[in-house]
């Protein structure tokens, strides 16, 4: 903004150094009277010769040639100023005159390279006019040679005749000239001719040969504004002309190939295994009486049918035969190395399992779990005192875990069955030792909390007997050790133990070979993508590594191991997150690892192929009478829809279970959906759709699916411990059942006399004799203790006034809906119906 604001600057009329009055005006019509003083500036201007004479030093002494009111002082700044003026233009002129020059020297050495250039092209390319020249000429005349020998075969005088001819011609042309001086010119002029012969075929002939100057416009353009012909057409062309020279085409001898063929392949890939056109190929289906294009598959019978038809051998394969690249290879002694054991600690839930391998590690890891209770199954390796290695996995004790603590058993080397001294064998106690048993693997019987005041070792020896545990105190083998987690008695010995049982396995594995391993627990994490727990079982995972786990595959981005740490390879027994899977596998599959990605992704799409497979025809397997019988006993049950959503796989599959087991014939629960990862806004959509709410174990929806939850009206539920939701969706589910209706007695009354009553009908004259009559309860009519009717009361009374009820020992009348056949000696019994809710 200016210093005026948009108003006008005051001022004074006239010139000169005077004073003047100015009246400034304001808003709202205020104005007020201010002095103004103006004084005019004094301007100097040098007459045009001043700055020559100065600079010759003429004027600076001389004041009279000066202009007027100027001092020495200022006269001698002006003059340095000018001079400096002058010299600053003249090195500016130089540097221009400098650079000028290298810019034309530039010029120059580029136009010398194009020169240069340009000469080594057209060297170039007459070399190779002249190469292909002195080829033509050999060519026409080995066919000349050729020609002239079979005439001469065929006609020996004739052509012996017109070869002298050509000879005397020149000397005829000659004529008069005579001698040898004569006879020269005439061969110059023969050769002259034959030269233009030549000059003139060359012109005519069209054999796709470039001819004349190569100009800068041909070669960009690629020549006379045509494309040309690649070397291989060439050399094809040239093949062809060579065969027709010698006497005809010369078949290529054929190439007989073993082509493998898969159960169904598509006509082009078949063409392209046999290296033959495509269009032969559908042309021999044609014949045969397939009309099919080259995108279309054949079965691997009409395949065979084409492949001994074009002379080639087939090979049949199996969609199964990709699987292969997976070898189980078997390791020589001499490759085995000494590895780790892999303990896994199962049991009771609440009987300390975490708490005890906390106090083994010195970290808190229970404290992380919600509820205290562990979720998932956690690895983790740790360092004896002696310097031993050992790798734990921590299973969950739920019965909900089922099916982790499976698996946690199947890649174990060693059991420690944790039991709690105060509360003995349960129920998840017994499954843990049957898992032990199906898997084969030695157990330690680990008793804690041995320090509280209930606690009894000996009871708990004694009923691992019925299981067929025994202990060592009872002469059997297996090894068991009394523990505190909190106090950290016997942890020690546990140590021990372990190492003791370690050593007697001798446990080893190959670490130099394609490592294998299997997935303990997947999840989808939101910032690093799928992410999947391995425990490595034999060989050394590589970051960069590619690898095919169950139905999905990937590369090894980033290994990542239980400290949280970044890690280059893991070795046998080492659990690692890994990083860089296309997609969450299921916990308890097996990791390879491939040569190339193709392998990987091969077998990953055939798995997953044949996986959809199984599930289409388990689908189609049913006849139509099972379809109807199950849809006649589902007719009366009720479905309670539900979505699941998890932080990793393990869980969700726990969950699902779980639900499975909940309901009766008259209800049950239905997951529409289970999966991994945050709650999103496909989700929300699908519950909508089908009127069900979605619960969020561990994880949460995101913006998107909240705001669409709201707008729509779907409930989402957050948990952190399973048990809460299992007793939620019961709660649920219970709503959906009918309630049961209880009958309870409350009187009887004898009919003593029948009247008939006008507008009424007839009504019986009872005396109660048990409990109270009440109008809004049932009755039912007994004869001969045989219940012939079964209603409501349409009226009470006692004497002429209408009552509610009447009780025990007194006399009344009642009368029946809609029913009128009552005698005297009948008996009314009178109830009530109650409703309870069931629950699951």
């Amino acid at each position: 903004m200016s210093d005026n604001d948009g108003k006008k600057t005051l001022g004074v009329r006239g010139g000169g150094p005077r004073a003047g009055n100015v009246k400034q005006s304001f808003s709202h019509g205020r104005t007020k009277n201010v002095v103004v003083e103006t004084k005019r500036k004094r301007v100097v201007v040098p007459k045009p010769g001043a700055s020559g004479k100065s600079a010759s030093g003429g004027s600076i002494g001389d004041p009279s040639k000066r202009p007027a009111g100027i001092t020495d002082a200022e006269m001698e700044r002006r003059l340095k100023a000018v001079q400096a003026a002058q010299a600053r233009a003249s090195e500016e002129a130089a540097a221009r005159a400098a650079e000028e020059k290298a810019r034309e020297e530039e010029r120059e050495r580029r136009r010398e390279e194009a020169e240069q250039k340009a000469r080594e092209e057209k060297e170039r390319e007459e070399a190779l006019k002249a190469k292909a020249e002195e080829e033509e000429r050999q060519k026409r005349e080995a066919e000349e040679a050729a020609k002239r020998a079979a005439a001469q075969a065929a006609a020996p005088a004739p052509q012996e005749d017109n070869a002298r001819a050509p000879k005397q011609a020149p000397r005829g042309g000659a004529g008069g000239g005579g001698g040898g001086a004569a006879d020269r010119p005439g061969r110059n002029d023969n050769r002259n001719n034959d030269r233009d012969d030549r000059g003139g075929r060359g012109k005519g002939r069209d054999d796709g040969r470039r001819s004349g100057k190569l100009t800068l416009n041909q070669a960009l353009t690629g020549g006379e504004g045509g494309r040309q012909k690649s070397m291989a057409a060439m050399k094809r062309k040239q093949e062809r002309a060579r065969q027709k020279a010698m006497g005809g085409p010369v078949q290529r001898e054929k190439v007989v190939r073993d082509v493998q063929v898969p159960e169904a392949i598509m006509v082009g890939e078949l063409a392209n295994r046999m290296a033959e056109r495509v269009g032969d190929v559908v042309k021999a289906l044609m014949q045969m009486g397939m009309m099919v294009t080259q995108n279309q598959t054949i079965d691997a019978d009409t395949a065979e049918l084409i492949i001994e038809e074009f002379g080639h051998n087939m090979i049949r394969v199996s969609d199964s035969d990709v699987e292969d690249v997976i070898k189980e290879v078997e390791d020589k002694e001499e490759d085995l190395k000494p590895r780790a054991p892999v303990i896994t600690i199962m049991g009771h839930v609440d009987h300390g399992k975490t708490s005890l391998l906390d106090a083994i590690r010195n970290a808190k890891v229970v404290a992380g779990e919600a509820g205290g209770i562990t979720q998932h199954i956690g690895a983790y390796q740790v360092v004896t005192d002696g310097g031993q290695t050992l790798t734990f996995l921590d299973t969950p004790g739920h019965a909900a875990f089922t099916s982790m603590r499976a698996r946690g058993a199947q890649v174990t080397d060693i059991v420690v069955l944790v039991v709690a001294a105060d509360d003995s064998v349960m129920p998840q106690t017994i499954e843990a030792i049957n898992h032990a048993k199906a898997a084969g693997v030695p157990m330690i019987v680990a008793i804690n909390k041995v320090d509280k005041p209930a606690a009894d070792a000996n009871k708990v020896r004694t009923e691992l007997l019925q299981h067929e545990v025994i202990v060592e105190q009872m002469s059997g083998e297996v090894q068991d050790v009394e523990v505190s987690a909190h106090t950290g008695q016997g942890l020690d010995e546990l140590l021990d133990a372990i190492a003791l049982q370690a050593e007697i396995l001798e446990l080893k594995a190959n670490p130099d070979r394609a490592a294998q391993g299997a997935v303990i627990e997947a999840q989808l994490d939101v910032g690093r993508g799928p992410v999947a727990t391995v425990l490595v079982q034999s060989g050394t995972l590589r970051q960069g590594d590619v690898f095919v786990v169950g139905e999905q595959y990937g590369k090894v981005r980033a290994l990542v191991n239980d400290k949280g740490e970044r890690v280059k390879e893991a070795g046998p027994s080492v659990p690692v997150e890994v990083l860089g899977l296309n997609g969450t596998p299921e916990a308890g599959d097996v990791l390879n690892v491939t040569e190339t990605e193709a392998q990987a992704r091969e077998i990953a799409e055939y798995r997953e192929k044949a996986a959809k497979d199984k599930r289409a025809a388990a689908g189609a397997a049913t006849t139509l009478e099972q379809l109807m019988q199950k849809a006649k006993e589902d007719e009366n049950v009720t479905e309670m829809p539900i979505l699941v959503k998890a932080d990793v796989q393990g869980s969700a599959e726990a969950i699902v279970q779980a639900m499975e087991k909940i309901g009766n014939d008259e209800v049950r629960v239905r997951v529409l959906h289970a999966g991994v990862g945050a709650i999103t806004e496909s989700d929300v959509g699908l519950a909508e759709a089908s009127g069900s709410p979605v619960f969020g174990f561990n994880v949460r929806a995101n913006a998107p699916a909240r705001n669409a939850a709201n707008q729509k009206g779907v409930e989402i539920r957050y948990y952190s411990v399973i048990y809460d939701l299992v007793d939620d969706v019961k709660a649920a589910a219970s709503g959906w059942l009918s309630a049961e209706i209880r009958e309870k007695f409350i009187g009887y009354a004898n009919i003593k006399e029948v009247f008939k009553v006008t507008g009424v009908g007839k009504v019986a004259g009872c005396l109660v004799t048990e409990g109270v009559a009440r109008r809004s309860a049932g009755v039912r009519l007994l004869r001969d203790d045989v219940v012939i009717h079964e209603g409501t009361l349409k009226t009470l009374k006692r004497f002429k006034d209408e009552v509610a009820e009447v009780i025990s020992g007194q006399e009344c009348g009642m009368a029946f809906e809609n029913y009128d056949d009552i005698r005297p000696g009948d008996v009314i019994e009178i109830f009530e119906r109650e409703e309870i809710e069931r629950t699951l």
